[in-house]
């Protein structure tokens, strides 16, 4: 699956909107996971600009692929995405964690396109293969549910259960993706709990494994494209995606003092900027933001 210039080009722009309202939409609220959120771009790019097949005029289309975020905590990249695709105006990204607005975690009646509400972590694969059991149920041999885990909720011992019970009932109509950013809350994955040898654990469990680097937009897509075409022969897929936290802003890079914080309006003004530099955008910046931290001059601030 070989992706063209001008995919490749439309993708690595879809990735770098999804960190600049990430960005935003964490730093109006003054809470949320930018790290997490950076490190799933282009995972989040490939999927809803690409490989998925949805319609954001019809988000409870029957016959829809499926994302569970089961990391959920990571909601801000996922709004993101669904903002830019067309699911929710891209104004709602400043009712992030509002009352009545856009969760903290994931809900299903924060937004049209939230697959399953979420909160503690470990819950996603087993949502994501009761979805898919029933889509077999349902006789529909085309829609895919993808699943997307965190590397440190994979500590998590119901995900291994999840594991276990979709190689047992066949379920090679879910994908799993693992955001393998290998930093969690407090420091890096290795030292709280390493979940290495990772790709033999989910061999060992009956899945096929795939490793990509995570940020490589051509590997993602010809990953998924063998996981949901090629591959399914009665055994589920798991895409190990190699990732860096805070991935576009060099401060917040592999720094797990980025899982959960906010940036003040002077810090966020000089993110923007390093991403417009890294992804040869025209340079822009919060600049009333930097002046004020109140979100009414965020919000009106050009």
């Amino acid at each position: 699956m070989k992706l063209t210039e001008d995919m490749c080009r439309e993708l690595r722009d879809r990735a770098f909107e999804i960190r600049v309202l990430s960005l935003e939409m964490i730093t109006y609220s003054t809470w949320g996971h930018i790290g997490g959120s950076f490190s799933m771009a282009e995972l989040l790019a490939v999927l809803y600009f690409h490989a998925m097949d949805i319609d954001p005029n019809q988000p409870k289309w029957e016959n829809r692929d499926r994302l569970i975020l089961s990391k959920a905590h990571g909601s801000p990249g996922l709004y993101a995405a669904l903002a830019s695709r067309g699911f929710i105006d891209r104004d709602r990204i400043y009712d992030y964690c509002e009352p009545g607005g856009l969760e903290g975690h994931t809900h299903t009646e924060s937004a049209p396109g939230i697959e399953a509400s979420g909160g503690p972590l470990g819950m996603g694969l087993s949502v994501s293969l009761g979805m898919a059991l029933a889509l077999r149920r349902k006789e529909n041999p085309r829609s895919r549910v993808f699943c997307i885990m965190g590397d440190g909720e994979l500590n998590e011992g119901n995900n291994w259960e999840a594991a276990m019970a979709a190689s047992h009932y066949r379920a090679d109509n879910l994908i799993g993706i693992v955001d393998y950013n290998k930093v969690v809350a407090k420091s890096f994955l290795w030292e709280a709990m390493s979940v290495e040898p990772l790709a033999d654990k989910w061999r060992a469990f009956g899945w096929k494994v795939i490793e990509v680097d995570g940020h490589d937009l051509q590997e993602i897509a010809t990953a998924v494209h063998r996981a949901r075409w090629i591959e399914p022969n009665g055994t589920p897929t798991v895409i190990i995606a190699h990732t860096v936290k805070g991935k576009g802003v060099e401060q917040a890079e592999f720094n797990y003092k980025w899982h959960t914080h906010a940036p003040d309006p002077a810090t966020a003004d000089a993110m923007l900027r390093e991403l417009c530099r890294n992804y040869d955008k025209p340079e822009r910046g919060y600049s009333r933001l930097a002046e004020s931290s109140t979100k009414e001059s965020f919000y009106g601030g050009e």
